[in-house]
């Protein structure tokens, strides 16, 4: 099955299923000398374990990662980094009405007829959002690479079931403080009841997450034409599984300004008097904070008879059982910032490995 490999130097590849014995991922390409322990792994994996929190499933999993390759006396080696997380909590039995039909707003069908009725039904198998452990687990690798930088990565809820963060309120770098990780505080209670009122009615929410990555060098990363920095930081984020929107800058919001609104105004030593493109000029990055939105659809496991078919194409009902997420949000948020992380880690050894011709004289480059 191809489609599990991520990145061209620090590459990935994740393995395992939602109901099988575990998950885990081989990264390559980190360079030797980077101090890496299993808790640095772990702090991020904590941050997305199911069990927490009022929108989490029940399901309870330790998520304990391994290191198994790569890393010697408490540095890489600049060999491949190979990582395992055990499945502890798994209860395949609540879905053995699955085996039949097809989940509405999940994967089931297509994967059904993509590999000629063949199929983990369990959960989602490997369509499952416990596939992003092994992100998570690689994104931890990039963000150390990013930091010996200095480039950081902060991320936070600002929508939950359609109500906002006030543009004007929103603090990211508090969000892993708070409830949903919430970007702002005045949000919570509005969220709580909210999440509430889903319950009740056996439904479930969307949201929207902000990621800002700090600190990017100017201009250098990534490469037009079809390998621009916004087009690679999409590709990513877009394949997440519950992730439908990406935005960069003002996004959607730049097709209802003017020119003149949406322009970012230059300034001498190549800075700029705001930031409507989100740290992204053709392409590559601007030395601005990199802003991207992301839209997270609602879980589509919800606690409600619905309408769908068999595998036999005859229409049939199902009433979805097991443990699952109310919202992706927050347990999607730390899987955001791994995918943009590996994404800059990713360009960073790109650039260092390029050839670059010295500046002709004359030439200011700021």
């Amino acid at each position: 099955m191809a489609g599990n490999s991520f990145g061209r130097i620090l590459r990935l590849t994740s393995y395992g299923e939602s109901h099988g014995p575990g998950l885990g991922g081989v990264l390559d390409g980190c360079p030797a000398g980077l101090p890496l322990s299993e808790e640095d792994l772990q702090h991020e994996l904590d941050l997305r374990k199911p069990g927490q929190g009022a929108t989490a499933t029940k399901r309870k999993e330790s998520d304990t990662v391994r290191i198994l390759s790569g890393v010697f006396q408490g540095l890489t080696t600049g060999t491949p980094i190979a990582f395992h997380i055990a499945n502890e909590d798994q209860r395949s039995r609540d879905y053995g009405n699955l085996a039949q039909v097809f989940r509405p707003g999940h994967a089931d069908w297509g994967f059904f007829k993509k590999f000629h009725g063949i199929r983990d039904y369990r959960g989602g198998g490997r369509s499952s959002g416990r596939e992003t452990v092994a992100r998570v687990a690689a994104g931890a690798i990039a963000k150390k690479l990013l930091a010996t930088r200095g480039i950081q990565i902060v991320a936070g809820a600002v929508e939950l079931g359609g109500i906002a963060v006030p543009p004007d309120a929103c603090d990211l770098d508090a969000a892993l403080s708070r409830p949903f990780f919430a970007a702002a505080d005045s949000v919570v209670p509005l969220w709580e009841e909210r999440v509430a009122a889903a319950r009740a009615a056996g439904d479930t929410l969307g949201g929207v997450v902000q990621v800002v990555a700090r600190n990017v060098p100017r201009p250098a990363w990534a490469r037009p034409c079809f390998d621009k920095l916004d087009a690679r930081l999409a590709y990513a984020l877009m394949g997440v599984g519950a992730v439908k929107a990406v935005e960069v800058g003002e996004g959607f919001a730049a097709a209802r300004l003017t020119g003149s609104q949406n322009n970012d105004p230059m300034l001498p030593g190549g800075r700029f008097a705001s930031n409507h493109a989100g740290g992204i000029l053709g392409g590559i990055s601007s030395g601005q904070d990199i802003v991207l939105r992301v839209g997270v659809k609602p879980i589509a496991s919800i606690a409600q008879e619905q309408q769908t078919i068999d595998v036999h194409d005859q229409p049939a009902s199902v009433l979805i059982g097991g443990r699952h997420d109310l919202a992706a949000i927050p347990r999607i948020v730390p899987v955001l910032t791994a995918m943009t992380a590996l994404v800059l880690a990713d360009a960073l050894l790109l650039q260092e490995r390029m050839a670059v011709l010295p500046v002709p004289d004359g030439v200011d480059w700021f």
